[in-house]
């Protein structure tokens, strides 16, 4: 212990940031010198949970109250609060809030789960904070956006499962973050989110994650965006205006009909796509004149009722095509036979990247089903260039099918430099 004493302060300090904030707490005992070391520590972590008694739930707020307004660093590098069912007042935490936003927070993470309704936890001035470069909360918090918002320096926004005062608090606190790069946004079933409204030219990563819920808006217009995670279920939707997103680079859409359709336009400049399909029994499922010209890799996943049409549409759509990913998700009952529909119709004239590009393509939740066997064989027949074929099934469908599999191994290739691979 007397060696490490030795060393300077700077090093001490660097040396409990590696620690849990507790256990660096706990090093003031040990003498005079390490006493107020901790109090420099640039990230700052506390917890709270449901098995915490209530005298630990006010220690805990007795030494917040006391030591955090008190804290030496000059920035705060990060605060990170998360508290599961806390025997806490929403005031605490609004303090704790409103002394970090003092101090020049960087980061401010809050996860709060509470037994009661949604708290105002957040103090005004974190609208105002000139420093805060990260916000993430998560859990049973009222989003109370006021008039006067400013964030000049946020680029990370994540909100997961807020409730929001109104339904143009979200569209109100992204309009006032003007560098804005990451945000991510899940919204839940009975939170009052009824507008979807991003207009932010800055941002470069969306995911939005919807729950069951039904929106009356969405509006995105985000031209800087190079990815994209979309997912949204319902099928009805009063007004949807998706603009285009020149730079994107990768996608990944599991949404409902409307949606797909008024979103597939925007979406064309992509390079990795992932398509997740619900109940589209039809080819015709994004309209007509889309060209993606820069697809390189595709991963098609589909549920229930089975088009592999869409597939084929999408083929003949992307004449850059490398990778193509076909992943069948079913239900137990499905895998025993007895529920979905596929839908496939071979074509008459052979996709562009067929002839020239695809050189990969994986198969997942094969059955053996004859339009399944069929869409194989056409790939092998097919792809010119093709270096990899992929089968993936489960065990029983292995031990009883051994013959399909074989029939498989031994159709026509046009690549004689394709490897076919089956797997488990």
């Amino acid at each position: 212990m007397g060696r490490i004493s030795e060393l300077p302060n700077d090093l001490l300090i660097k040396i409990l940031s590696f620690l849990p904030t507790k256990v660096a707490v706990s090093t003031s005992i040990l003498s005079k010198q390490w006493e107020f070391l901790w109090m420099w520590l640039p990230k700052l972590v506390y917890t709270s949970s449901c098995c915490y008694s209530k005298s630990e739930d006010k220690r805990l707020k007795c030494f917040l109250d006391r030591n955090l307004p008190l804290h030496k660093t000059p920035v705060i590098e990060s605060l990170r609060l998360y508290f599961r069912y806390p025997h806490l007042e929403p005031g605490d935490i609004k303090l704790w809030v409103l002394t970090v936003v003092s101090r020049y927070v960087l980061e401010l993470e809050i996860s709060y789960f509470t037994y009661q309704n949604e708290q105002d936890i957040l103090s005004s001035s974190l609208y105002t904070c000139k420093s805060l470069v990260t916000l993430k909360l998560n859990g049973m918090i009222l989003v109370d956006v006021p008039r006067m918002v400013c964030l000049p320096c946020l680029k990370t926004l994540r909100l997961e499962c807020m409730t929001y005062l109104n339904e143009d608090s979200l569209q109100q606190l992204l309009s006032n973050c003007p560098v804005l790069k990451d945000l991510f946004v899940q919204s839940r079933g009975g939170n009052n989110l009824r507008k979807f409204i991003v207009i932010v030219p800055s941002l470069k990563r969306l995911t939005f994650l919807g729950g069951d819920d039904h929106l009356d808006e969405i509006v995105v217009k985000t031209p800087s965006l190079k990815y994209l995670d979309f997912t949204y279920y319902s099928f009805k939707i009063h007004h949807c205006l998706i603009e285009n997103m020149p730079k994107l680079s990768e996608a990944y859409v599991n949404v409902s009909f409307p949606i797909l359709e008024r979103l597939i336009g925007s979406i064309t400049s992509v390079k990795r796509l992932t398509l997740l399909q619900v109940d589209y029994g039809s080819e015709d499922v994004y309209g007509g004149g889309f060209v993606f010209n820069q697809l390189v890799h595709l991963n098609l996943r589909m549920y229930q009722r089975y088009s592999l049409n869409v597939q084929v549409r999408l083929l003949k759509d992307s004449p850059k095509l490398r990778l193509l990913g076909l992943d069948l998700c079913r239900s137990r009952r499905d895998v025993h036979g007895t529920n979905g529909v596929i839908f496939w119709n071979q074509q008459s004239t052979v996709p562009e990247c067929m002839l020239s590009s695809l050189q990969t393509f994986k198969f997942s939740g094969y059955l053996g089903r004859p339009e399944e066997k069929d869409l194989v064989i056409y790939v092998l027949k097919n792809a010119h260039h093709l270096k990899t074929a992929t089968i993936l099934f489960n065990n029983r469908f292995f031990e009883k099918n051994r013959d399909m599999i074989q029939e498989l191994a031994l159709s026509p290739r046009a690549s004689t430099e394709c490897q076919l691979v089956f797997d488990r």
